[in-house]
């Protein structure tokens, strides 16, 4: 009877242990990190102007006059940097089409699930990184009902721009630069990093914004001059796409970054 009772106290004390141990368990468990979200808009400039579409005219770095009726970019991938080095945050599907058509714009969105912190820069894609551009047809913003994925090519447009200029020998003067290509020599993708004016922190209480600026002169100027007697057309990946890549590569800026 001894032994039982011994026993039955031992098996007893092991539950008690156990169970002790599970809710220690339980208390140093790291709690789930605070998040909330932060607020990206873009703004398509000209120069030192908003960008009107159709009615208003503009001249590039060459002297040549033209307006636009279109501007689409891929923004993709994008991470916020922690401005102490330990604090990150990487957008999970990252993939944004930012529109200005005039039936359409569309050109802000939110990062969600951000961890609280302080973030002192912004890095993105422009355009859809390689392996989306082999993955076929898509839903979101890589649908390729957008207008921006090449059926023909399996390739994504990652940069549409549409306008008319004098100085264009194409059909009706038009302007039509569909900028695409991933791999090899004539890769367009572009990855760039930003820094913030002031350095944005997220908590529980308002919800960071962050503006952009895309100045479209610089798509025409910078590592190279475009004429547009010269190019007027892209319609495929090739060396023309690969040098106006080399140009927006250096079109975003950041003007404001704060609640």
């Amino acid at each position: 009877m001894k032994s039982i009772f011994k026993l039955t106290a031992f098996v007893l004390l092991a539950v008690f242990a156990f169970s002790s141990c599970k809710k220690n368990d339980n208390n140093n468990n790291t709690p789930a990190t605070d998040t909330n979200k932060v607020h990206l808009e873009f703004f398509n400039v000209v120069g030192g102007s908003n960008l009107n579409l159709n009615d208003e005219w503009y001249k590039n770095e060459n002297g040549d006059s033209f307006t636009v009726s279109k501007v689409n970019y891929y923004i993709s991938n994008i991470k916020l940097n922690g401005s102490n080095g330990t604090t990150s945050y990487t957008e999970p599907e990252s993939y944004h089409l930012v529109e200005q058509s005039g039936a359409l714009d569309q050109t802000s969105f939110d990062l969600y699930g951000v961890p609280y912190g302080k973030y002192s820069s912004v890095t993105f894609m422009i355009g859809v990184d390689s392996i989306r551009n082999v993955s076929g047809a898509q839903t979101g913003a890589l649908d390729p009902a957008n207008g921006n994925f090449w059926s023909w090519n399996s390739g994504y447009i990652m940069l549409k721009f549409e306008g008319n200029s004098p100085k264009s020998n194409a059909v009706d003067n038009k302007l039509e630069f569909h900028c695409g290509g991933f791999t090899g020599a004539n890769n367009t993708l572009k990855t760039v990093t930003l820094n913030f004016p002031t350095e944005i922190e997220v908590t529980k209480s308002g919800v960071p914004h962050v503006h952009l600026q895309a100045d479209i002169l610089k798509l025409f100027k910078g590592a190279n001059t475009i004429d547009f007697s010269q190019m007027n057309t892209i319609h495929m990946p090739g060396p023309n796409a690969k040098i106006l890549s080399d140009n927006y590569a250096n079109m975003f800026s950041v003007t404001f970054a704060g609640l």
